[in-house]
């Protein structure tokens, strides 16, 4: 199986790193030379399919499928039309992902459907978030506790030409879920926990059977496939929520490709959901069935004597990385070190037994770093608490 993988940075990384592990030659092509998916991939393309569809369709036409890692419509919609009756399937949904990617679009969607939704401003009173209806993230998203500071984020999402979304804080477990429809039949896979930094950027995902417990885990997946069903999904797409005191509060859908989630899931329970994907463009079934193990995965960014916990936006600076096994007794890491380097970025992902088994192993790792590189510092950043 030859990968096409359009977009070089987070989401390319992550599809790349998928590929490898279901056996796929990965080809990642983008029109930055420093994009950090490309040292991942077993064959690279610096190319703009929007500037030249005729060199990206002659890649791309060679490739048993493709699947866009990047969320710019003018990319997305230039891959449709160079992939047109080339018969290459393209792994994405378009009108799905035109819904997922309006906050307005899928809230009015989902509330039809009574989805769990945080309450709207004004009436879910203090604090509450103004976020952009069409970023991705953490981008442009405020926290908020009086007029003023609305008035500040709503100027925030101007700077953005977005439209605000203003909903209630809701606080409690982050969670994720990915969901795959075929058009026909859709499937639900495994719950993680998305732990985030101090910007509210995710600088860790957890993955093992407890992550919330069976009712809730039940309704969540229930509430993905309903979603999915309802926008009649034809691709994957991803579902993130809080587990508040009252329940389970969705807070955005996502029809492409997440970044970190996935290889949480695969380190944990074997299910590989970008091979799920392809599989599913090629008539197989949707079910799969878990080992039920536990994993975390989390990135470190270590500048001078210190390591510090990162969000994924920092550690996106992150330039050559590669796949590594073993190196400071971790499972496996995404990483551009070399001996003597002071400053460079690491995803660790360690995979267990058990969480308790896991979080044994990956302070062990974090020592091994700490004592192998001389850093005497160890920082992570929580989001403030409210």
């Amino acid at each position: 199986m030859r990968l096409g993988i359009v977009g070089g940075a987070l989401q390319g990384m992550e599809a790349a790193y998928l590929a490898k592990h279901a056996g796929m030659t990965s080809v990642v092509m983008d029109r930055r030379p420093d994009a950090p998916a490309l040292s991942m991939a077993d064959e690279k393309a610096v190319v703009d399919p929007v500037k030249d569809p005729e060199a990206a369709r002659d890649i791309l036409c060679r490739c048993d499928a493709v699947i866009p890692a990047c969320e710019n419509m003018d990319l997305l919609l230039a891959l449709e039309r160079i992939l047109y009756r080339t018969g290459t399937p393209l792994l994405f949904d378009t009108e799905s992902y035109r819904t997922s990617c309006s906050k307005e679009a899928s809230n009015r969607m989902m509330g039809g459907l009574g989805v769990p939704l945080p309450l709207p401003w004004p009436e879910c009173g203090f604090p509450a978030v103004v976020k952009p209806s069409s970023q991705s993230g953490s981008v442009g998203v405020s926290v908020v506790y009086s007029d003023e500071d609305v008035r500040r984020g709503l100027e925030a999402v101007g700077r953005l030409n977005d439209t605000p979304v203003i909903q209630e804080f809701v606080h409690g477990k982050s969670v994720s879920l990915e969901v795959i429809g075929t058009g026909r039949s859709v499937e639900s896979y495994v719950t993680t926990e998305v732990v985030l930094d101090s910007g509210y950027d995710c600088k860790m995902v957890r993955c093992n059977p407890d992550v919330l417990g069976p009712e809730d885990d039940a309704a969540f997946r229930e509430i993905g496939r309903r979603v999915a069903k309802a926008m009649r999904l034809q691709a994957l797409m991803d579902v993130e929520a809080i587990l508040t005191p009252k329940g389970l509060r969705v807070l955005e859908i996502d029809a492409r490709i997440p970044s970190q989630t996935p290889a949480a899931v695969y380190a944990a329970t074997g299910i590989n959901l970008l091979d799920m994907l392809v599989g599913s463009a090629l008539g197989r079934s949707l079910e799969a069935e878990s080992s039920g193990g536990a994993s975390v995965y989390e990135h470190f960014v270590i500048n001078g004597n210190r390591i510090s916990a990162c969000g994924e936006k920092e550690f996106s600076n992150v330039r050559n990385p590669r796949v590594v096994s073993g190196i400071f007794g971790c499972d496996e890491m995404i990483t551009d070190y070399e001996p003597g380097k002071e400053n460079w970025y690491t995803t660790v992902i360690t995979r267990g037994r058990t969480e308790a088994e896991v979080d044994s192993k990956r302070e062990l790792i974090v020592s091994e770093i700490m004592e192998t590189c001389g850093l005497d510092e160890r920082m992570d950043p929580r989001p403030e608490a409210v």
